[in-house]
């Protein structure tokens, strides 16, 4: 995806390095199944499901994000300086799009858009959502309208995930401002209100229209800059929706996909979302029933 001439957004920050890996420490396989009562166990408003629900990605997946062996996370520079690595800086990239094509989408409709931060950390680092973790993957924050991310997570998708390239990588940050976007227009407040009284089945299939939204926003992203996507880009974008499909999370750490827990949606209904998105570049058309 072409992007090189697009300054960095102003809106990022980098926390530095912290303990916790990919490999091991509090991200990994014990940090993981210490989460299991939280997830399995309670009803979940979406500031605490919208961490949680990153580990769904791939709590079915080896226990995390390959926590069985484990290998430390790539260290950045963890100087504090965001946007100062090759995989910072596209990142950086990639919000600043999301900016501008989200600012357009909003002055269409009248309304002043107000863009998300985006936190680079190494390891481990505090959200305003509690604890961020390696393992936990790329999270937004609702509480202090964040995203948390190590991009040590790229090479977890490239490596673990067979879902590399860049393309892949601007989802990932793409469907994290999708959740945000949802933030600005109530749609995480109607959910967790929702989630509030409702059973864990129905509480995780509000979650799964919540996920399927932010893919369709991502899509709608990246439908609005067609000019900047490259031969084989789209086809990155899905695979990598694909991949992290409940359903074939399930299958791939060798259990039998259960609809009841599904968090985020299959592989079909993800990779549909984000297409619907991208063929439209119209929010209207990611609209959810409750």
């Amino acid at each position: 995806m072409r992007l090189d001439d697009l300054d960095p957004s102003s809106n990022a920050r980098d926390l530095g390095s912290g303990r916790s890996g990919f490999g091991g420490g509090g991200g990994g396989l014990g940090g993981l199944i210490g989460l299991l009562p939280m997830l399995l166990g309670r009803k979940m408003g979406i500031g605490t499901i919208v961490i949680i629900a990153i580990v769904g990605y791939f709590m079915f997946s080896g226990g995390g994000l390959g926590l069985s062996g484990g290998t430390p996370a790539k260290q950045q520079s963890g100087d504090g300086v965001a946007c100062d690595t090759q995989a910072e800086l596209f990142s950086c990239r990639v919000l600043t799009s999301t900016e501008q094509t989200w600012d357009a989408i909003f002055r269409e409709q009248g309304q002043t858009y107000s863009p998300t931060g985006l936190s680079f950390y190494q390891g481990g680092a505090q959200s305003g959502c509690g604890a961020a973790q390696s393992a936990m993957g790329p999270f937004y924050c609702p509480t202090d309208n964040n995203i948390y991310l190590d991009t040590a997570f790229y090479d977890e998708m490239a490596n673990r995930m067979r879902a590399g390239g860049d393309f892949a990588q601007a989802y990932v940050i793409a469907h994290e401002v999708g959740h945000h976007i949802q933030g600005l227009t109530g749609t995480l407040d109607k959910a967790r209100g929702l989630q509030a009284r409702a059973s864990r089945a129905e509480g995780n299939a509000i979650q799964v229209k919540v996920e399927l939204q932010a893919d369709c926003y991502a899509g709608v992203w990246a439908g609005r800059n067609r000019d900047r996507i490259e031969p084989g880009d789209v086809e990155e974008g899905l695979r990598a929706a694909h991949q992290i499909g409940d359903d074939t999370l399930m299958k791939s750490a060798g259990q039998n996909p259960i609809e009841s827990m599904f968090t985020h949606g299959s592989s079909e209904q993800r990779m549909a979302a984000l297409k619907r998105g991208l063929e439209s570049g119209d929010p209207q058309t990611c609209a959810v029933n409750f």
